[in-house]
Protein backbone atom coordinates (compact mmCIF):
# COMPACT_ATOMS: atom_id res chain seq x y z
CA UNK A 1 0.00 0.00 0.00
CA UNK A 2 1.21 3.62 -0.92
CA UNK A 3 0.76 6.60 1.44
CA UNK A 4 0.55 9.33 -1.20
CA UNK A 5 -0.19 9.43 -5.08
CA UNK A 6 1.67 11.56 -6.79
CA UNK A 7 1.24 12.69 -10.45
CA UNK A 8 4.89 13.65 -12.11
CA UNK A 9 3.97 13.41 -15.70
CA UNK A 10 1.44 14.96 -18.20
CA UNK A 11 0.71 15.39 -21.65
CA UNK A 12 -1.62 17.01 -23.63
CA UNK A 13 -2.18 17.28 -27.36
CA UNK A 14 -3.51 20.51 -29.05
CA UNK A 15 -7.62 19.91 -29.13
CA UNK A 16 -9.35 20.42 -32.41
CA UNK A 17 -10.11 18.54 -35.92
CA UNK A 18 -7.08 16.23 -36.47
CA UNK A 19 -7.99 15.03 -40.05
CA UNK A 20 -4.10 13.61 -40.52
CA UNK A 21 -3.82 12.02 -37.37
CA UNK A 22 -5.79 8.66 -36.04
CA UNK A 23 -7.33 8.26 -32.43
CA UNK A 24 -4.05 6.33 -31.61
CA UNK A 25 -1.68 8.77 -33.06
CA UNK A 26 -3.51 11.43 -30.46
CA UNK A 27 -2.93 9.43 -27.68
CA UNK A 28 0.88 8.69 -28.87
CA UNK A 29 1.47 12.06 -28.79
CA UNK A 30 0.33 12.90 -25.74
CA UNK A 31 1.79 9.67 -23.65
CA UNK A 32 4.76 10.40 -25.54
CA UNK A 33 4.71 13.98 -23.63
CA UNK A 34 3.64 12.65 -20.36
CA UNK A 35 6.88 9.97 -20.57
CA UNK A 36 9.07 13.15 -21.27
CA UNK A 37 7.73 15.22 -18.08
CA UNK A 38 8.46 12.25 -15.80
CA UNK A 39 12.06 12.27 -17.16
CA UNK A 40 11.02 7.96 -17.77
CA UNK A 41 10.92 5.39 -20.79
CA UNK A 42 8.37 3.10 -21.60
CA UNK A 43 9.85 0.53 -20.12
CA UNK A 44 9.34 2.08 -16.65
CA UNK A 45 5.05 2.10 -16.56
CA UNK A 46 4.05 -0.58 -15.11
CA UNK A 47 0.13 -0.53 -15.47
CA UNK A 48 -2.05 1.76 -18.10
CA UNK A 49 -5.97 2.53 -18.08
CA UNK A 50 -7.16 3.91 -21.32
CA UNK A 51 -10.11 5.74 -21.88
CA UNK A 52 -12.25 6.21 -25.49
CA UNK A 53 -15.88 6.92 -26.02
CA UNK A 54 -16.17 6.66 -29.50
CA UNK A 55 -13.72 4.62 -31.01
CA UNK A 56 -15.85 1.71 -31.05
CA UNK A 57 -18.80 3.59 -32.48
CA UNK A 58 -17.20 5.93 -35.02
CA UNK A 59 -14.10 3.32 -36.07
CA UNK A 60 -15.15 0.54 -35.10
CA UNK A 61 -12.32 -0.65 -33.07
CA UNK A 62 -14.68 -1.79 -29.56
CA UNK A 63 -11.99 -3.08 -27.99
CA UNK A 64 -8.17 -3.49 -27.26
CA UNK A 65 -7.85 0.26 -28.19
CA UNK A 66 -5.63 0.58 -25.53
CA UNK A 67 -3.60 -2.39 -25.91
CA UNK A 68 -2.54 -1.09 -29.64
CA UNK A 69 -2.06 2.09 -28.73
CA UNK A 70 0.32 1.39 -26.09
CA UNK A 71 2.32 -1.31 -28.00
CA UNK A 72 3.01 1.47 -30.76
CA UNK A 73 4.84 3.56 -28.23
CA UNK A 74 6.88 0.20 -26.65
CA UNK A 75 4.55 -0.16 -23.93
CA UNK A 76 4.72 -4.06 -23.46
CA UNK A 77 3.79 -6.72 -21.05
CA UNK A 78 2.07 -4.84 -18.64
CA UNK A 79 -2.07 -5.05 -17.57
CA UNK A 80 -3.65 -2.77 -19.94
CA UNK A 81 -7.19 -1.48 -19.18
CA UNK A 82 -9.65 -0.11 -21.37
CA UNK A 83 -12.02 2.42 -19.59
CA UNK A 84 -15.09 3.51 -21.13
CA UNK A 85 -17.87 5.47 -18.86
CA UNK A 86 -19.38 8.40 -20.74
CA UNK A 87 -18.22 11.55 -20.52
CA UNK A 88 -16.61 10.99 -17.06
CA UNK A 89 -13.83 8.59 -19.05
CA UNK A 90 -10.84 10.28 -18.86
CA UNK A 91 -11.18 10.75 -14.72
CA UNK A 92 -12.39 7.73 -14.27
CA UNK A 93 -9.07 6.62 -15.77
CA UNK A 94 -7.42 8.64 -13.61
CA UNK A 95 -8.92 7.33 -10.56
CA UNK A 96 -8.58 3.60 -11.50
CA UNK A 97 -5.03 4.36 -11.88
CA UNK A 98 -4.48 6.04 -8.47
CA UNK A 99 -6.04 3.18 -6.59
CA UNK A 100 -4.04 0.72 -8.68
CA UNK A 101 -0.97 2.48 -7.11
CA UNK A 102 -2.51 2.77 -3.56
CA UNK A 103 -3.10 -1.09 -3.60
CA UNK A 104 0.20 -1.32 -4.08
CA UNK A 105 0.31 -3.43 -7.49
CA UNK A 106 2.16 -1.10 -9.15
CA UNK A 107 4.60 2.29 -8.64
CA UNK A 108 4.30 4.06 -11.64
CA UNK A 109 0.66 3.89 -13.80
CA UNK A 110 -0.38 5.72 -16.55
CA UNK A 111 -3.79 6.79 -17.40
CA UNK A 112 -4.43 8.29 -21.14
CA UNK A 113 -7.59 9.08 -23.52
CA UNK A 114 -8.03 10.24 -26.77
CA UNK A 115 -11.07 10.41 -28.97
CA UNK A 116 -11.27 11.20 -33.36
CA UNK A 117 -14.81 12.57 -33.38
CA UNK A 118 -14.61 14.43 -36.41
CA UNK A 119 -15.02 11.23 -38.78
CA UNK A 120 -16.46 13.13 -41.98
CA UNK A 121 -20.10 11.79 -41.24
CA UNK A 122 -21.47 14.46 -38.42
CA UNK A 123 -25.12 12.16 -38.06
CA UNK A 124 -22.92 9.16 -36.76
CA UNK A 125 -20.88 11.70 -34.41
CA UNK A 126 -24.17 12.86 -33.44
CA UNK A 127 -26.07 9.52 -32.88
CA UNK A 128 -22.83 8.63 -30.26
CA UNK A 129 -24.64 10.58 -27.54
CA UNK A 130 -27.51 8.94 -28.12
CA UNK A 131 -26.64 5.94 -26.17
CA UNK A 132 -25.61 7.91 -23.26
CA UNK A 133 -29.22 7.78 -21.32
CA UNK A 134 -31.16 4.35 -21.19
CA UNK A 135 -31.90 3.27 -24.69
CA UNK A 136 -34.34 1.12 -23.72
CA UNK A 137 -37.03 3.82 -22.24
CA UNK A 138 -37.36 6.84 -24.26
CA UNK A 139 -39.75 7.81 -23.57
CA UNK A 140 -38.68 7.82 -19.74
CA UNK A 141 -36.18 10.78 -21.54
CA UNK A 142 -38.71 12.85 -22.75
CA UNK A 143 -41.28 12.56 -19.76
CA UNK A 144 -38.19 13.66 -17.48
CA UNK A 145 -37.30 16.67 -19.64
CA UNK A 146 -40.69 17.71 -19.72
CA UNK A 147 -40.65 17.72 -15.42
CA UNK A 148 -37.35 19.41 -15.60
CA UNK A 149 -37.54 22.35 -18.35
CA UNK A 150 -41.47 22.15 -19.31
CA UNK A 151 -42.60 21.24 -22.52
CA UNK A 152 -41.65 23.63 -24.88
CA UNK A 153 -41.90 23.64 -28.65
CA UNK A 154 -38.82 25.15 -30.41
CA UNK A 155 -39.63 24.05 -34.07
CA UNK A 156 -36.76 22.53 -36.07
CA UNK A 157 -33.57 24.60 -34.57
CA UNK A 158 -30.66 21.67 -36.27
CA UNK A 159 -28.61 19.85 -35.92
CA UNK A 160 -27.42 19.18 -32.69
CA UNK A 161 -26.47 17.22 -29.40
CA UNK A 162 -29.04 15.10 -27.35
CA UNK A 163 -27.27 16.15 -24.23
CA UNK A 164 -28.01 20.33 -25.20
CA UNK A 165 -31.85 19.12 -24.53
CA UNK A 166 -30.80 17.61 -21.62
CA UNK A 167 -28.97 20.84 -20.15
CA UNK A 168 -31.18 22.83 -21.73
CA UNK A 169 -34.39 21.57 -19.59
CA UNK A 170 -31.99 21.56 -16.57
CA UNK A 171 -31.08 25.39 -17.31
CA UNK A 172 -34.86 26.21 -17.44
CA UNK A 173 -35.62 24.03 -14.17
CA UNK A 174 -32.14 26.29 -12.55
CA UNK A 175 -33.88 29.57 -14.02
CA UNK A 176 -37.52 28.88 -12.65
CA UNK A 177 -35.97 28.03 -8.97
CA UNK A 178 -33.45 30.83 -8.69
CA UNK A 179 -33.95 33.40 -11.01
CA UNK A 180 -31.12 32.66 -13.16
CA UNK A 181 -31.06 34.63 -16.61
CA UNK A 182 -29.98 33.80 -20.30
CA UNK A 183 -27.29 36.67 -19.81
CA UNK A 184 -26.30 35.26 -16.98
CA UNK A 185 -25.53 31.88 -18.49
CA UNK A 186 -24.01 33.77 -21.88
CA UNK A 187 -21.85 35.38 -18.79
CA UNK A 188 -20.03 31.82 -18.54
CA UNK A 189 -19.53 31.09 -22.03
CA UNK A 190 -18.10 34.77 -22.50
CA UNK A 191 -15.44 34.27 -19.52
CA UNK A 192 -14.34 30.92 -20.70
CA UNK A 193 -13.89 32.01 -24.45
CA UNK A 194 -11.99 35.03 -23.11
CA UNK A 195 -9.64 32.47 -21.10
CA UNK A 196 -8.99 30.21 -24.17
CA UNK A 197 -7.66 32.93 -25.66
CA UNK A 198 -4.12 32.42 -24.40
CA UNK A 199 -4.20 28.42 -24.26
CA UNK A 200 -2.55 27.35 -26.85
CA UNK A 201 -4.02 24.02 -26.77
CA UNK A 202 -7.75 25.16 -27.02
CA UNK A 203 -9.98 24.44 -29.90
CA UNK A 204 -11.48 27.58 -30.16
CA UNK A 205 -9.43 30.73 -29.04
CA UNK A 206 -11.89 33.74 -30.01
CA UNK A 207 -13.31 35.90 -27.28
CA UNK A 208 -16.92 36.50 -27.49
CA UNK A 209 -18.96 39.36 -25.70
CA UNK A 210 -22.25 38.37 -23.87
CA UNK A 211 -24.21 39.76 -26.60
CA UNK A 212 -22.48 38.14 -29.68
CA UNK A 213 -23.11 34.89 -27.70
CA UNK A 214 -26.63 35.40 -26.89
CA UNK A 215 -27.31 36.21 -30.92
CA UNK A 216 -25.60 33.02 -31.84
CA UNK A 217 -27.68 30.14 -33.35
CA UNK A 218 -29.99 28.82 -30.89
CA UNK A 219 -29.56 25.02 -29.95
CA UNK A 220 -32.39 24.77 -26.92
CA UNK A 221 -33.65 27.47 -24.96
CA UNK A 222 -31.65 29.03 -23.29
CA UNK A 223 -28.31 27.36 -25.20
CA UNK A 224 -26.73 29.01 -28.33
CA UNK A 225 -23.63 27.16 -30.05
CA UNK A 226 -20.80 29.42 -28.09
CA UNK A 227 -22.53 28.32 -24.99
CA UNK A 228 -21.86 24.77 -25.67
CA UNK A 229 -18.80 22.52 -26.11
CA UNK A 230 -18.24 21.46 -30.05
CA UNK A 231 -16.90 18.53 -31.29
CA UNK A 232 -13.28 17.87 -30.79
CA UNK A 233 -10.01 15.48 -31.56
CA UNK A 234 -7.67 15.16 -29.24
CA UNK A 235 -5.43 12.88 -26.56
CA UNK A 236 -4.20 13.48 -22.90
CA UNK A 237 -1.89 11.78 -20.74
CA UNK A 238 -0.84 11.47 -17.00
CA UNK A 239 1.23 9.23 -15.32
CA UNK A 240 0.57 8.52 -11.77
CA UNK A 241 3.41 7.26 -9.39
CA UNK A 242 3.78 5.92 -5.23
CA UNK A 243 5.82 6.96 -2.93
CA UNK A 244 8.32 4.69 -4.14
CA UNK A 245 7.66 5.54 -7.49
CA UNK A 246 8.53 9.38 -6.57
CA UNK A 247 12.15 8.22 -4.75
CA UNK A 248 13.18 7.17 -8.52
CA UNK A 249 11.86 10.01 -10.20
CA UNK A 250 14.75 12.71 -9.53
CA UNK A 251 13.60 15.11 -12.01
CA UNK A 252 10.13 15.08 -11.47
CA UNK A 253 7.93 18.03 -10.46
CA UNK A 254 5.15 16.38 -8.39
CA UNK A 255 1.87 17.52 -7.43
CA UNK A 256 -0.12 14.90 -4.77
CA UNK A 257 -3.46 13.87 -5.53
CA UNK A 258 -5.40 14.44 -2.21
CA UNK A 259 -8.67 12.65 -3.41
CA UNK A 260 -10.12 10.81 -6.26
CA UNK A 261 -13.87 10.05 -6.08
CA UNK A 262 -15.77 8.66 -8.30
CA UNK A 263 -20.14 7.86 -7.78
CA UNK A 264 -23.07 7.69 -9.20
CA UNK A 265 -26.64 9.15 -8.80
CA UNK A 266 -30.01 7.46 -6.90
CA UNK A 267 -33.69 8.03 -7.50
CA UNK A 268 -34.68 11.74 -5.63
CA UNK A 269 -36.74 14.51 -6.26
CA UNK A 270 -35.72 15.95 -9.67
CA UNK A 271 -37.86 19.19 -9.05
CA UNK A 272 -34.85 20.13 -6.59
CA UNK A 273 -31.46 20.34 -7.05
CA UNK A 274 -30.48 19.53 -3.47
CA UNK A 275 -29.09 16.35 -3.47
CA UNK A 276 -27.57 16.09 -6.39
CA UNK A 277 -24.91 13.32 -6.81
CA UNK A 278 -22.09 16.25 -6.95
CA UNK A 279 -23.24 17.35 -3.77
CA UNK A 280 -22.63 13.68 -2.12
CA UNK A 281 -19.22 12.89 -4.49
CA UNK A 282 -17.75 16.54 -3.47
CA UNK A 283 -18.67 15.77 0.34
CA UNK A 284 -16.73 12.57 0.03
CA UNK A 285 -13.88 13.93 -1.91
CA UNK A 286 -13.40 17.03 0.47
CA UNK A 287 -13.46 14.47 3.63
CA UNK A 288 -11.32 12.28 1.59
CA UNK A 289 -8.48 15.31 0.64
CA UNK A 290 -8.44 16.91 4.20
CA UNK A 291 -9.64 20.24 2.62
CA UNK A 292 -13.04 22.31 2.88
CA UNK A 293 -14.64 23.86 -0.82
CA UNK A 294 -13.37 27.37 0.45
CA UNK A 295 -9.65 26.30 0.79
CA UNK A 296 -10.08 25.48 -3.27
CA UNK A 297 -7.89 27.96 -4.95
CA UNK A 298 -8.89 26.99 -8.97
CA UNK A 299 -10.95 24.49 -10.63
CA UNK A 300 -11.96 23.24 -13.76
CA UNK A 301 -15.44 21.61 -13.98
CA UNK A 302 -17.70 19.68 -16.83
CA UNK A 303 -19.17 22.40 -18.93
CA UNK A 304 -20.54 20.50 -21.72
CA UNK A 305 -22.24 23.85 -21.58
CA UNK A 306 -22.46 26.86 -19.60
CA UNK A 307 -25.04 26.11 -17.27
CA UNK A 308 -23.25 23.05 -16.53
CA UNK A 309 -20.83 25.06 -15.22
CA UNK A 310 -22.77 27.44 -13.08
CA UNK A 311 -24.57 23.99 -11.74
CA UNK A 312 -21.92 22.34 -10.62
CA UNK A 313 -20.21 25.33 -8.97
CA UNK A 314 -22.90 25.24 -6.44
CA UNK A 315 -22.78 21.42 -5.95
CA UNK A 316 -19.24 21.30 -5.53
CA UNK A 317 -19.74 24.50 -2.60
CA UNK A 318 -17.86 26.75 -4.13
CA UNK A 319 -20.70 29.17 -4.63
CA UNK A 320 -24.24 29.13 -2.86
CA UNK A 321 -26.67 27.70 -3.99
CA UNK A 322 -28.45 29.99 -6.81
CA UNK A 323 -25.77 31.97 -7.20
CA UNK A 324 -23.70 30.76 -9.47
CA UNK A 325 -24.74 32.79 -12.16
CA UNK A 326 -24.67 35.84 -10.08
CA UNK A 327 -21.15 35.02 -9.88
CA UNK A 328 -20.68 34.84 -13.45
CA UNK A 329 -21.73 38.50 -13.55
CA UNK A 330 -19.46 39.74 -10.85
CA UNK A 331 -16.28 38.32 -12.48
CA UNK A 332 -15.96 35.99 -9.25
CA UNK A 333 -15.09 33.02 -11.34
CA UNK A 334 -12.70 34.68 -13.73
CA UNK A 335 -8.93 34.94 -13.62
CA UNK A 336 -8.63 37.51 -10.92
CA UNK A 337 -11.79 36.81 -9.33
CA UNK A 338 -12.47 34.99 -5.89
CA UNK A 339 -12.71 31.58 -7.44
CA UNK A 340 -11.27 31.22 -11.29
CA UNK A 341 -13.08 28.71 -12.60
CA UNK A 342 -11.99 26.91 -15.94
CA UNK A 343 -9.53 29.14 -16.79
CA UNK A 344 -8.24 26.51 -19.62
CA UNK A 345 -10.93 27.69 -21.43
CA UNK A 346 -13.65 24.81 -20.53
CA UNK A 347 -14.90 22.31 -22.43
CA UNK A 348 -16.75 25.33 -24.12
CA UNK A 349 -13.69 26.76 -25.59
CA UNK A 350 -10.99 24.03 -24.76
CA UNK A 351 -12.94 21.31 -26.66
CA UNK A 352 -14.04 18.04 -25.38
CA UNK A 353 -12.80 15.40 -27.02
CA UNK A 354 -14.85 12.48 -24.69
CA UNK A 355 -12.25 9.88 -22.99
CA UNK A 356 -9.29 12.59 -23.25
CA UNK A 357 -11.90 15.64 -21.41
CA UNK A 358 -11.33 14.57 -17.46
CA UNK A 359 -7.62 14.36 -18.08
CA UNK A 360 -7.12 17.37 -20.16
CA UNK A 361 -8.89 18.86 -16.44
CA UNK A 362 -6.19 17.39 -14.77
CA UNK A 363 -3.32 18.93 -17.26
CA UNK A 364 -4.47 22.41 -16.91
CA UNK A 365 -4.64 22.18 -12.77
CA UNK A 366 -0.85 20.23 -12.81
CA UNK A 367 0.55 22.86 -14.61
CA UNK A 368 -1.70 25.94 -12.64
CA UNK A 369 -0.07 23.99 -9.43
CA UNK A 370 3.14 24.03 -10.95
CA UNK A 371 3.43 27.49 -11.79
CA UNK A 372 3.11 26.89 -15.34
CA UNK A 373 0.04 28.64 -16.99
CA UNK A 374 1.66 31.69 -18.06
CA UNK A 375 -0.79 34.91 -18.49
CA UNK A 376 -3.74 31.84 -16.89
CA UNK A 377 -1.92 31.37 -14.37
CA UNK A 378 -3.99 31.52 -11.02
CA UNK A 379 -1.06 33.31 -8.27
CA UNK A 380 -0.37 31.15 -5.67
CA UNK A 381 -2.28 28.09 -6.71
CA UNK A 382 -1.98 25.63 -3.98
CA UNK A 383 -5.05 23.43 -3.94
CA UNK A 384 -6.88 22.29 -7.79
CA UNK A 385 -10.52 20.57 -7.94
CA UNK A 386 -11.44 18.90 -11.36
CA UNK A 387 -15.58 17.47 -11.90
CA UNK A 388 -15.89 15.76 -14.62
CA UNK A 389 -19.30 14.25 -15.60
CA UNK A 390 -21.29 12.15 -18.34
CA UNK A 391 -24.37 10.54 -19.55
CA UNK A 392 -27.94 10.91 -17.51
CA UNK A 393 -29.94 8.96 -16.03
CA UNK A 394 -33.21 9.90 -14.52
CA UNK A 395 -32.79 14.18 -13.99
CA UNK A 396 -28.86 14.34 -13.20
CA UNK A 397 -25.50 13.08 -14.87
CA UNK A 398 -25.02 9.31 -14.56
CA UNK A 399 -21.83 9.39 -13.10
CA UNK A 400 -19.33 12.09 -11.70
CA UNK A 401 -15.67 12.03 -10.87
CA UNK A 402 -14.31 14.56 -8.64
CA UNK A 403 -9.87 15.08 -7.88
CA UNK A 404 -8.49 17.08 -5.65
CA UNK A 405 -5.16 17.78 -6.02
CA UNK A 406 -2.45 20.08 -3.94
CA UNK A 407 0.91 21.81 -5.12
CA UNK A 408 4.02 22.17 -3.70
CA UNK A 409 3.63 26.31 -3.78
Amino acid sequence: MSDNTWIVGIGMTPFGKHADSSVHELAGSAITDALADAGIVPEEVEAAFYGTATHGPLEGQSMISGEIALRELGIQRIPVFNVENACATGASAFALATTYVRAGEADIVLAAGAEKMNVGDPELTMSVFDSAYDVARPEDLQATLDALGGDIDEGDLGRRSIFMDIYAAMARSHMRQYGTTREQVAAVAAKNHAHAVDNERAHYRKAMTIDEILAARPLSYPLTVPMCAPVTDGGAAVLVCSDVGLARLSSARPVQVLASVVGTGSDRDITTFDGHLSQGIAARAYERAGVTADQVDVAEVHDATAFAEILQREMLGLVPAGAGGRAAESGETALGGRIPINPSGGLESKGHPIGASGLAQIFELTGQLRGDCGTRQVPGARIALAENGGGFHRGEEAVTAITILKGAQ
